[in-house]
């Protein structure tokens, strides 16, 4: 650790990745502080249900010795879904976690970040901190809040997301508009509000995927009983920003919904009656061959190094990923400098997230387009496929 000896690093954001990152730095020594906009731990929801992979996610939380919290919390089973078109018709059913054991395993997103904020120090996060600019004198840098609060940090990785504004002071690269925006919608309880959804989940699957018309909605259910769902729809980028008919009513949203989701099935409808509101989120990608030179004192991660759309389920897996690779380049000892430690963990992130994000974009391009119904059924297929000739090998390897 003699690269962050006596050395103060600030992280940028309290999501999984900057959790994560706090975690193996603390593990190795470092004198971390993460500083998240929200007001609070509590401020507010947090959104889906995560799927961690065994190479990326979980091999994260295995580093940082958080497997035994992890089985505490999350959730078995849940990885399995129902795929149907516009008019709820079911497609396909796919049992990801059938035959198989601890693949990829389902957490919410609220409790995968209370398990990582229990694992640091006290007072490691820093709340209510809305980042407003950034002044670097010589190696260090000063990060400038709302309400004139500051911090200095000798090293800052930012883990502020996709609309990062660290990220301009690293690189001048800009993330491209995917030509899809979503709408999120969230319902307190679904049992209560969602019944005919819940019955369809019944036999124990955990989340609905519907697409049809060059249009995709994602529908799932979380632990504490609500549930979440997303609409995927072409639009130009601007869109969210222009005003729209009335949203803030259960009618308005009913009325926008087959409008822009023609002949889709009414059996859609509760989601947009109970949703408090809808939250546009036009989705970005970064380019698969970005490169930038490596700073002394700024790094990037996750979403504000590499967004991408969700429709691949690997944001959050890279996210944490990225942080074990780099709090290893920043404790090894064949690094004279923190910017060669910076420069290796960065060309292992852009080759990795690379052939990600080009799946990714693959895959957002299928679930919005005409026949993406019989496609994801062939996908899903082949998957299960791959899964029976793995369950095998294991048996005869037993």
């Amino acid at each position: 650790m003699k690269l962050l000896h006596n050395k103060q690093v600030a992280v940028v954001g309290a999501g999984p990745g900057g959790l994560t990152l706090a975690r193996l730095l603390q593990m190795r020594g470092a004198d971390v502080t993460v500083l998240e906009r929200d007001s609070s731990r509590d401020a507010r929801n947090q959104g889906s249900t995560l799927d961690l992979h065994s190479d990326a996610g979980l091999a994260a939380l295995e580093a940082a010795g958080l497997m035994d919290a992890f089985r505490a919390n999350y959730r078995p089973g849940a990885d399995s879904l129902l795929i149907q078109d516009g008019q709820a018709r079911v497609l396909h059913v796919d049992e990801s976690s059938h035959g198989l054991s601890f693949e990829r395993p389902e957490i919410d997103r609220g409790p995968l970040r209370d398990l990582l904020i229990e694992s640091l120090r006290s007072g490691t996060v820093v709340w209510d901190r809305k980042l407003e600019g950034v002044t670097e004198d010589g190696s260090r840098v000063r990060l400038h809040f709302a309400g004139e609060e500051t911090f200095e940090a000798d090293l800052v990785i930012a883990a502020d997301g996709a609309n990062s504004r660290l990220r301009p002071h690293v690189t001048p690269i800009r993330p491209t508009y995917s030509g899809v925006t979503i709408f999120e919608g969230n319902i307190a309880d679904a049992a209560a509000d969602l019944p005919h959804f819940v019955q369809r989940l019944s036999g124990g699957y955990r989340a609905i995927l519907a697409v049809g018309g060059e249009k995709s909605l994602a529908m799932g259910t979380k632990g504490d009983g609500s549930a979440a769902f997303y609409c995927g729809f072409k639009v130009p980028e601007a869109w969210s920003k222009e005003p729209h008919a009335d949203l803030s009513s259960a009618a308005g949203r009913v009325k926008w919904f087959h409008e822009t989701y023609p002949g889709w099935s009414e059996f859609y409808d509760p989601l947009f009656q109970h949703t408090d509101k809808l939250t546009p989120r036009p989705q970005y990608y970064c380019s698969f061959d970005q490169r930038w030179i490596a700073k002394q004192n700024m790094t990037l991660i996750g979403d504000a190094a590499h967004v991408m759309p969700p429709y691949a389920g690997e944001g959050v897996n890279m996210a944490m990923l990225d942080p074990l690779v780099l709090a290893t380049e920043l404790s090894s000892d064949q690094w004279d400098s923190t910017q060669e430690a910076i420069a290796a963990y960065e060309r292992e992130m852009f080759s990795r997230t690379s052939d990600v994000a080009r799946t990714t974009m693959e895959n957002t391009e299928m679930f919005h387009s005409p026949d993406a119904g019989s496609r994801l059924v062939a996908l899903f297929q082949q998957f299960e496929t791959e899964r029976q000739a793995i369950s095998a090998t294991q048996v005869l390897e037993s």
